[in-house]
């Protein structure tokens, strides 16, 4: 596996939620350099860390591996407002989907 994923990873999902590595890091806990450290590929974060870091970007271990997913906190988000949706706006959610994955497809 290649490491410097997780570190550059977890640099992505920080800037797309707009904070900088100290206030991250003492959101979780830790010292002021912690998620430099990490983004500098100077450290590795634990597999508890990690699921913490996860939890702070409000996305799952799985969505954080999942590098076909580029912007897995606003895709949960989405996912967790449709949940209350009737049939029908679920449906006319897909079909808006595929449209603009059709639209992009064609670029």
């Amino acid at each position: 596996m290649n490491f410097d994923y997780i570190n550059e990873r977890i640099a992505r999902l920080r800037i797309n939620k707009d904070v900088s590595q100290r206030e991250m890091s003492l959101d979780l806990g830790q010292s002021i350099g912690y998620i430099n450290r990490i983004e500098n590929k100077k450290a590795l974060p634990s597999i508890p860390m990690l699921h913490y870091i996860c939890e702070y970007f409000g996305i799952t271990l799985k969505d954080f591996f999942d590098d076909g997913i580029e912007y897995p906190v606003l895709l949960n988000e989405l996912i967790e407002e449709e949940k209350d949706l009737d049939e029908q706006n679920i449906l006319t959610l897909l079909s808006l989907a595929k449209q603009l994955n059709a639209r992009k497809s064609k670029k």
